[in-house]
């Protein structure tokens, strides 16, 4: 098995988060007065951090200051009630027993501010060894760029072409595309598969357990 580690993506990939995500935007925007909107069209939103969320979330035209007023008042409602309505999704522990059973290398990269994905993977994911936890930090471009996935591979002491990227969004894709890693864009997620199939994703994954059997051939 040429594999020795996956590089996964948080939201959309790991855990199910538009809920916490929507229900805290929705609340923010209503107390400036902002038009709401519903949990579907948070699909869109996401992907890309959360100044990238508010700049959509908020109307199109909003100022500079507005937005970032929004997105200051959204971080600390989000990190009051950080996994209130989030969790896993189905398969993901099963994959991770399997991944670790394999002493396949784990490690998570995220737009998602990196305070909260560590906090989240301190929460929903402590009985698993991930080596390398990475969320959008201010010296590292974020997603697609490929530094974040770049740094991960040489702190695990792998060549690119050792390590699957896996994640729900064509940025993920492109972010492993950019770093050289072959990539499996999950179904599950937040974005639908033709937008994964003209990113140009290596494989498509349709349950968590579709992971393996790719990593097993590949």
């Amino acid at each position: 098995m040429k594999t020795k580690a996956v590089i996964f993506d948080l939201d959309g990939t790991l855990i199910d988060s538009l809920e916490d995500i929507a229900v805290c935007m929705n609340e923010v925007l209503k107390e400036f007065d902002l038009p709401t909107h519903e949990l579907h069209k948070y699909n869109h939103f996401v992907g890309d951090g959360a100044l990238f969320l508010t700049q959509r979330a908020v109307p199109q035209n909003s100022s500079e200051e507005l937005i970032q007023k929004v997105f200051k008042r959204y971080t600390k409602v989000y990190d009051a009630v950080l996994c209130e309505n989030t969790s896993a999704y189905d398969g993901i522990y099963e994959l991770l027993d399997i991944l670790q059973q394999e002493k396949i290398k784990l490690a998570v990269l995220s737009n998602k501010p990196h305070p909260f994905t560590c906090k989240y993977v301190e929460t929903l994911f402590q009985e698993y060894a991930f080596l390398e936890v990475h969320g959008q930090k201010e010296d590292v471009p974020k997603k697609p760029h490929p530094m974040g996935a770049m740094n991960i591979a040489h702190a695990l002491k792998l060549e690119p072409h050792e390590i699957f990227y896996v994640g729900d969004t064509p940025t993920d894709i492109k972010t492993a595309q950019a770093a050289q890693m072959k990539s499996i864009g999950v179904l599950w997620g937040f974005r639908p598969k033709e937008e994964l199939e003209e990113a140009g994703a290596d494989f498509l994954a349709s349950t968590p357990l579709d992971i393996w059997d790719i990593i097993q051939k590949h």
